[in-house]
């Protein structure tokens, strides 16, 4: 069998320098290239890299055979709210690049491929409290619409070619090593940064606003975990629900003043709002931890706690 070689796409985001790192661990910085449309950032100038746009198709089979690529993790997107800025384009780079990924898998034949959808994929009638694994599913945005696309593209590439696509539904994603990137949820990443630098934030979602959370830590805990799963125990072939802990702004803002006492937070909801009212509140990600044994280790109170130390170490 082929050695394991790994081409990480759009490892300059949020969640790709985390994950690049968690699979540095098990499979070795020489066999695991990040990528991305630009320079090498951070941590990423540590280990392989190669600047590329994953627009460009013949480039990307190109990247592929010459570095003998087995797995891909194609994480290169516009998230929900830059994607409303320009739809069009949103729809173009998210759909086009995911397929570009799937006939890469199906012609060269990789062993596995990993596509991340989202909570974004839910919409206004979809259940709110333990939104289901199967159910209604009626995006309210463009990011939303691609992500239910490309879960239903990735089925198909597996049902019809054999692709083994896996994907999870993340909820909003938290961490603390890169800047927030242009989601709905990033309010969750850039309190923290202004709790530290200014005590105060300015929230862009009402005080109640619930959504289902994730550390990145875990984020990337879960992304591991399925793809290191075997090929029989991943029975859901569009996207895993995927959860750890759901909270409001008022909830975030209250563990940041228990470290901070003098932070105080302000509401002044914009657009993001509709956005984030046609999300989920919770998440039932029970097909998860039964499949392949999904568990999550951080809440509310320890990521809190967990980032907050280290951002101090960093933000002076």
């Amino acid at each position: 069998m082929k050695k394991t070689k790994i081409l990480l796409i759009g490892a300059g985001g949020q969640l790709g320098a985390e994950l690049t790192q968690g699979l540095w661990k098990i499979y070795g910085q020489e066999n695991v290239i990040a990528s991305d449309i630009k320079d090498a950032q951070g941590v990423l100038k540590e280990g392989p890299y190669e600047k590329f746009d994953v627009m460009q198709r013949e480039k990307l089979f190109e990247l592929l055979k010459k570095k003998e690529i087995t797995q891909v993790y194609h994480l290169a997107a516009l998230l929900s709210a830059t994607g409303e800025k320009d739809p069009r384009w949103a729809w173009k780079l998210n759909m086009e690049s995911l397929l570009f990924v799937l006939e890469a898998a199906q012609e060269l034949k990789l062993h596995k491929v990993y596509w991340p959808s989202s909570i974004a994929a839910f919409g206004p009638t979809t259940p709110k409290q333990d939104t289901p694994q199967e159910t209604i599913m009626d995006p309210s945005t463009v990011y939303g619409i691609t992500k239910l696309a490309g879960e239903l593209w990735c089925e198909y590439y597996f049902r019809r070619y054999g692709v083994d696509v896996r994907s999870l539904r993340y909820p909003g994603l938290i961490g603390w090593k890169t800047p927030p990137g242009g989601g709905t949820t990033d309010y969750a990443v850039d309190i923290y940064f202004k709790a530290l630098k200014d005590k105060q934030y300015d929230c862009f979602l009402s005080a109640d606003t619930y959504l289902p959370m994730m550390y990145m830590d875990d984020a990337v805990k879960a992304t591991i975990d399925l793809m290191e799963s075997p090929a029989e125990k991943v029975k859901v072939r569009t996207s895993y629900n995927i959860g750890s802990m759901s909270f409001c702004p008022a909830q975030i803002a209250a563990t940041i003043k228990k470290h901070i006492p003098d932070f105080s937070i302000t509401y002044h909801p914009d657009f993001r709002q509709a956005i984030a009212d046609s999300w989920p509140k919770s998440i039932d990600d029970s097909a998860a931890r039964k499949d392949w044994g999904w568990q999550h280790q951080f809440g509310l109170e320890e990521m809190t706690s967990d980032i907050l130390k280290n951002l101090k170490k960093v933000i002076n």
